[in-house]
């Protein structure tokens, strides 16, 4: 199934965060892909929060690679990632982004496509596009 969502502004994305919540069901990798600058982190941000992640803000994890957080609500475990700066697989094989892919945890990804190949099939696809009014524009696709 693919949904969208549109954020016209940044007072709307705690809504926009909430919805994508309501479509994320049992999933628990998610692939977040989009130009430089579309709002991949900032919308990661907000759905952190969403999710009872009490940080502010959580940020980018562009040099450790990997942030953990943990949701003050459900004690859920989150990880999110950033792949941008990996040149291979080999250096997330390295990191051990398969064990974090197969722990159970929620795993929030930019910059997926060096580990495209391992991502379980079940992975939700996640496309953050700025239209030209500056409306970002989420579409989501979830496994068949």
């Amino acid at each position: 199934m693919t949904y969208t969502i549109d954020i016209p502004g940044l007072e709307e994305l705690p809504q926009a965060a909430h919805k994508f919540l309501e479509l994320m069901d049992d999933y628990t990798v998610f692939a977040f892909k989009g130009e430089m600058g579309a709002g991949k982190t900032t919308f990661i941000n907000a759905l952190a929060h969403e999710l009872g992640v009490d940080t502010d803000p959580t940020g980018s994890p562009s040099f450790s690679l990997i942030n953990e957080y943990r949701s003050d609500t459900t004690a859920e475990l989150i990880y999110h990632f950033d792949l941008y700066r990996l040149e291979n697989l080999e250096e997330a094989f390295d990191i051990g982004v398969e064990d974090y892919l197969e722990s159970g945890a929620l795993c929030l990804i930019e910059w997926p496509d060096i580990i495209d190949d391992i991502l379980p099939d079940d992975t939700v696809r996640v496309n953050l596009a700025v239209l030209p009014d500056m409306t970002r524009r989420i579409t989501v696709e979830t496994p068949e």
